[in-house]
């Protein structure tokens, strides 16, 4: 008797030797499929020799919404469904069916138009989201969706894969520049006739000037032609930032930082610059997955690692910028685009 009594004591002392099971995955759903991010993004999620930084989400379902006049959505639309059915993704035919079957989501689609029309049912839902660029072609968009977001409690944060790339968002306070002081960064920018001109790609671009500069810009000058675009920001500590968009010629992403201690190139790839849970080398692109860390971060915490303010601020730079190209290279005031967006409410 004393032999059986003493087995449910046994079991117990097992029990709590054995290590804890791991806890259940946090299912994602993908609402866009034009774009190649939402591949790239579940390759990293599912990858079973994942670090433990990219670890704990498992993409389950996904809506192949897309944009038919857009060419790019149009061509691309097709390819990326097959290649996220490949890794186990499950199409339907709804972002609705999406929203009932995981607990936080994926914005892909192309195309900034959609996402505040496909952004109210996730807020409605309330589940976390992460949006890519471009967040909205507008600024009024973005300041609707961030308060549609506040008001429904829904997490959410958007940002270009330039942001969390180790060479960019390592110069802040790099040992070889200091103090940032002022940044010239440019990058590719080609147009797309439904979204002002640097919404679409040069976004990519102005991202980076915030990554290295920081929130802070109080008004911008464009000159524009059609070789490229140049934007010069003045920042309210007097600091001044450029963004030059590219549109003849190689398009390469890079920048010049300025500091207070020197002079130092940023590149898109590392260039040897270290970022807690990212090994960056010369020659492989981290922006991808060292946007993913923040994704898992985010969707683990509900804590944007990009604010509100900061990303609609951005939208206003290049709001601002629109503006200053209407009227001719003007100087403009970011607080005077956002007053004209908040009058209209």
């Amino acid at each position: 008797m004393r032999r059986f009594a003493l087995a449910p004591l046994a079991l117990l002392a097992f029990a709590a030797l054995a290590p804890a099971a791991d806890p259940a995955p946090i299912k994602v759903g993908v609402i866009g499929l034009d774009n190649y991010q939402a591949v790239a993004f579940t390759e990293l999620f599912h990858n079973p020799k994942a670090a433990p930084n990219l670890s704990g989400l498992k993409v389950v379902a996904a809506f192949p919404a897309g944009s038919p006049d857009i060419d790019e959505s149009v061509r691309e639309l097709p390819k990326w469904t097959e290649g996220i059915k490949k890794l186990g993704v499950e199409i339907v035919k709804s972002p609705d069916e999406v929203l009932r079957q995981v607990d936080a989501v994926l914005v892909m689609s192309l195309d900034g138009r959609a996402h505040l029309e496909q952004l109210k049912a996730v807020f409605k839902a309330g589940k976390p989201v992460y949006v890519g660029r471009p967040l909205t072609a507008s600024l009024a968009d973005a300041v609707e969706i961030f308060r549609l977001a506040k008001e429904h409690k829904t997490p959410i944060f958007s940002c270009s894969q330039h942001r969390f790339s180790p060479g960019f968002i390592g110069m802040r306070n790099h040992e070889d520049v200091g103090e940032v002081l002022g940044a010239d960064v440019y990058g590719g920018c080609p147009r797309e006739p439904h979204h002002p001109d640097l919404f679409w790609h040069g976004v990519h671009g102005v991202e980076t000037l915030y990554t290295i500069m920081g929130p802070g810009c109080v008004s911008v000058t464009r000159t524009s032609t059609d070789v490229a675009d140049v934007v010069t920001g003045t920042w309210k500590d007097g600091r001044v930032g450029t963004y030059r968009g590219i549109r003849k010629g190689a398009p390469k992403y890079s920048a010049t930082v300025f500091g207070t201690k020197g002079v130092s190139t940023a590149g898109i790839y590392g260039h040897g610059i270290p970022v807690k849970g990212v090994v960056p080398t010369n020659d492989k692109y981290m922006g991808y997955e060292a946007t993913a860390i923040e994704i898992v971060k985010f969707f683990k915490t509900k804590t944007p690692p990009v604010s509100a303010d900061e990303t609609t601020e951005l939208f206003a730079f290049m709001e601002a910028a629109e503006e200053s190209k209407r009227q001719k290279g003007a100087v403009v005031k970011l607080e005077t685009v956002l007053a004209k967006v908040r009058d209209k409410k």
